[in-house]
């Protein structure tokens, strides 16, 4: 049966996976920072703190992360800020069959609370969610299960019976170990045997998801 749903935010509700991809690469090119490609499909999924670990072990302990993030966010907040961030297609049919059906629903980031909130509030979507729990509200980044396992708590929910929709391996693997039923709908890079194993289902837009859902609730 469905009764509960969790969502992750970057590259499943907003297009912004391949934007924040971008804007680094662009900085990248700017000042010499070989690999940088490589790198940002290392960190899709994870929090600031677990990125900031991959960029010194990638470009050493002195590498000015916070400098160079904080152009990255200029950039980001400058072109997107005010509802300009693109949803992925079938975002508002699925909150709104949620809804319709009075299932629980999380949204479960990596990204910073302030972020997400002002986002999420942006698109219009933010009331659609009982429970929002974000990347600086645990102290343990995906692949780790605290998040998931949070985020089910706050909505009284168990996470075993939770639907988990997730576009990286570090949140199907965060939705897994939680033992939650993990969903995911590829963006950047789809599932390699060990993701294709940890996962209840595939599907390519939120659309076949909501449609899977109809025949279960």
């Amino acid at each position: 049966m469905l009764e509960t749903v969790i969502f992750d935010m970057d590259g499943v509700i907003f297009d912004s996976e391949k934007i924040i991809c971008d804007l680094w690469e662009e900085i990248a090119a700017e000042y010499n920072l070989a690999g940088m490609e490589e790198l940002m499909i290392k960190c899709i999924g994870i929090n600031d703190k677990a990125t900031c670990k991959l960029f010194k072990e990638t470009y050493g302990e002195d590498f000015d992360y916070e400098y160079y993030k904080g152009l990255c966010s200029k950039r980001y907040h400058e072109k997107y800020d005010g509802g300009r961030l693109p949803m992925k297609p079938g975002v508002h049919e699925l909150l709104s069959f949620l809804k319709e059906n009075n299932i629980k629903v999380a949204l479960a980031s990596s990204t910073k609370k302030q972020t997400v909130v002002a986002q999420l509030k942006d698109a219009g979507i933010y009331d659609y969610f009982q429970v929002v729990v974000c990347g600086d509200m645990v102290s343990r980044s995906k692949p780790e299960p605290d998040i998931f396992l949070k985020a089910a708590e706050e909505l009284g929910a168990d996470c075993a019976n939770a639907y988990i929709i997730e576009d990286s391996y570090n949140g199907i693997r965060a939705a897994f170990s939680a033992k939650a039923k993990p969903i995911m709908v590829p963006d950047l890079i789809g599932p390699d045997e060990e993701i294709e194993k940890k996962c209840h289902k595939v599907f390519k837009n939120l659309i076949e998801v909501r449609d899977y859902f109809k025949e279960i609730v």
